[in-house]
């Protein structure tokens, strides 16, 4: 029980130095890419602030890689100081050694699905609130140009978002049966309630009538079955500053107005699987770094470099995967899993061949 204690803590250790280390290069890097693109709208500090509330997305997004790379260091420290040869020789069998890996692993894993639905992304979405105060005032601009929604008929643009989720810079275009443009509406800002009707405040209208388009402005027009007031907060989030619960229920909106859902399914399956991705991470690196008898011609820098280029080849490798099973459109949960299966059948085939 006490080897037990004693190797978990080191490894639990080696998580925390590399994810010392990981923040503090991922840190620099954005401190300084953000710092580029201030444009005198604020100063360091406030930099500093943004980078220090978005880090620990980006570092949750990595867990994979820590606890490869800090489960190699962990385990490679205690065989360069003959520590896994001397409680191998005392009968530890391998099972205690995956046992003793087990509590801090499965805290790790549940810890990510806490951070992920309640803790990191809200630090980012607070972090971009506040950059986008900064820059643009109380009026926003949507990310990447704004959203569109349809019914089928209808299709309507959102370009801007207040911080008072008031929704601006609005076009509403309806079609007819046989496609044709019947009505166009554009308005600066409207009024949501949560029975889904929206009043347009300074709204131009083009409507179809007896074959010709005729404009009209009016002060306030009122329009139904839009979003709601519940849905627009979503609107402004990236992908990467939802939580697990609104990626999923976004795509299932999305999928009921007939709207691609690719990217916001791709998302949740990936995160939603993550933890199970650092449980084979972990296993890949006992089994390359505690063969007590085995490694014992490998240098401690060799294993944290086999421990560095697996790390890259896991992340470029998942890149492929994920882009090729979007263009080929296979199915996204099994896209998401496919990369912890291939890690994990890595794992199981070296787990077979380690000499303890």
């Amino acid at each position: 029980m006490i080897l037990q204690r004693y190797i978990g803590i080191n490894v639990a250790k080696g998580w925390f130095l590399v994810f010392l280390v990981l923040g503090a290069i991922f840190g620099l890097i954005g401190f300084t890419q953000e710092l580029d693109h201030t444009e005198l709208d604020y100063n360091a500090l406030e930099v500093a602030k943004y980078t220090l509330l978005t880090l620990p997305n980006q570092l949750v997004s990595l867990a994979p890689v820590i606890a490869l790379l800090g489960s190699i260091v962990a385990l490679a420290n205690l065989d360069r100081y003959n520590e896994l040869t001397i409680i191998s020789c005392t009968g530890f069998p391998p099972r205690k050694l995956f046992a003793a890996l087990a509590l801090p692993t499965v805290l790790l894993m549940a810890g990510l699905w806490v951070c992920m639905e309640y803790i990191t992304p809200q630090l980012q979405q607070s972090a971009e609130q506040e950059r986008k105060l900064l820059r643009d005032g109380n009026q926003g601009w949507i990310p990447g140009g704004g959203v569109w929604s349809t019914d089928g008929r209808r299709y309507i643009h959102l370009g801007k978002m207040s911080e008072d989720n008031v929704p601006g810079n609005i076009s509403l275009f309806e079609f007819d049966e046989s496609r044709q443009l019947v009505r166009a509406v554009w308005a600066a800002t409207a009024e949501v309630t949560r029975d889904r009707h929206w009043l347009f405040q300074k709204a131009r209208e083009k409507a179809l009538v007896n074959g010709e388009f005729r404009t009209r402005g009016y002060p306030e027009l009122e329009i139904a079955n839009l979003w709601s007031s519940d849905e627009l907060p979503t609107l402004t989030l990236k992908s990467d500053s939802m939580t697990l619960s609104v990626l999923y229920s976004y795509s299932q909106y999305l999928a009921g107005n007939g709207q691609p859902t690719d990217k916001y399914l791709n998302a949740f399956w990936q995160r939603l699987l993550m933890p199970l991705t650092v449980l084979a991470m972990v296993l890949l690196a006992t089994t390359l770094s505690a063969g007590a008898t085995a490694g014992r011609d490998r240098s401690f820098g060799i294993k944290i470099g086999i421990g560095a280029v697996l790390g890259i080849l896991f992340y470029l490798g998942t890149q492929i995967i994920f882009s090729l099973g979007q263009l080929l459109q296979w199915n996204i949960p099994l896209v998401a899993l496919l990369p912890t299966l291939v890690i994990l059948a890595c794992a199981l085939l070296l787990l077979r061949r380690m000499r303890w």
